[in-house]
């Protein structure tokens, strides 16, 4: 029974402030016969927290991958029947209001849950041109708005060393593969010999060892034979693949340095016979 005063005068507040206003306005039209206009007040006049304000603890700068969905979250204290739309800022155009699409573009979607603050901007399969500033405004009057800004990089793998591998048979394949450019630590790196997983049951001596924070994955397979030879190839699951073709010889060097010396033996035997025929000639003519 004690909160029933409290109930009336909740219930006949705005009664009474309109009372009170219109007392106001007839002291002053009595004072000086001057009519006294009044207006609604504007968003900056109201009450601190009567009015939609965004709240400032969400992050507003997001890295992501092509191909890799982004989110940019607005949240909104004290929505009311506002509404929330997200536009685009290089071109002004309106990419939701509320949970409805307002662009022929699919990718974008907004995301909510009755009850709650968060407004989601969601863009499946991102590309490089959809990086740029994203804002999200509420309908008060004037209206409010909070910068996004969304970056979209194009993620690589890159394996160490040069692009064709020479190895002698019986030594180690030792690659290093390294994910370039990505905001997020892949979920998985697989590597590949061929179009296919490399299978660790098939053999023994292969191990992999992949480390999410220094984003790098490493294989060995030890005690390679000439049946390992092939195009291996790092697939991150975010990033673009990078391959490496290994040869295992079972000659001490590669056919192209054994054709290398062999060549660079016919020449120096050449120079050194040429020399023999300059001596002779010259003893010769002595």
């Amino acid at each position: 029974m004690k909160a029933v005063p409290h109930l009336w005068l909740h219930a006949f507040w705005p009664l009474l402030a309109l009372l009170s206003r219109q007392s106001e306005c007839a002291a002053k039209n009595g004072n000086g016969g001057n009519v006294v206009e009044h207006h609604q007040p504007s968003y900056w006049e109201q009450p601190p927290f009567s009015q939609p304000y965004f709240d400032n603890t969400t992050r507003r700068e997001t890295t992501t991958t092509v191909g890799q969905s982004a989110y940019l979250h607005c949240r909104v204290r004290n929505l009311g029947d506002r509404a929330v739309s997200w536009i685009r800022k290089r071109d002004l155009h309106i990419l939701t209001v509320g949970i409805l699409t307002y662009t022929n573009d699919q990718r974008f979607q907004s995301l909510h849950s009755d009850g709650s603050d968060e407004w989601t901007l969601k863009i499946s399969s991102p590309q490089i041109r959809d990086s740029g500033v994203y804002e999200c405004q509420v309908s008060t009057e004037p209206k409010i708005s909070q910068a996004y800004h969304l970056s979209v990089v194009v993620s690589k793998a890159m394996i160490t060393g040069n692009p064709e591998l020479y190895i002698k048979s019986g030594s180690d394949i030792n690659l290093t593969c390294t994910v370039l450019k990505t905001p997020e630590p892949p979920s998985f790196i697989y590597w590949y010999r061929g179009e296919h997983v490399i299978n660790y049951s098939q053999r023994g001596g292969i191990s992999v060892v992949t480390e999410k924070q220094t984003r790098t994955s490493k294989l060995l397979i030890s005690r390679a034979l000439p049946a390992d030879s092939g195009n291996y190839t790092c697939a991150p699951s975010t990033a673009e693949s990078a391959s490496v073709m290994v040869h295992v010889l079972n000659g001490e060097h590669p056919a192209a340095m054994q054709h290398g010396n062999s060549s660079n033996s016919g020449a120096a035997t050449r120079t050194l016979a040429l020399l023999l025929l300059l001596l002779h000639a010259g003893s010769f003519a002595r």
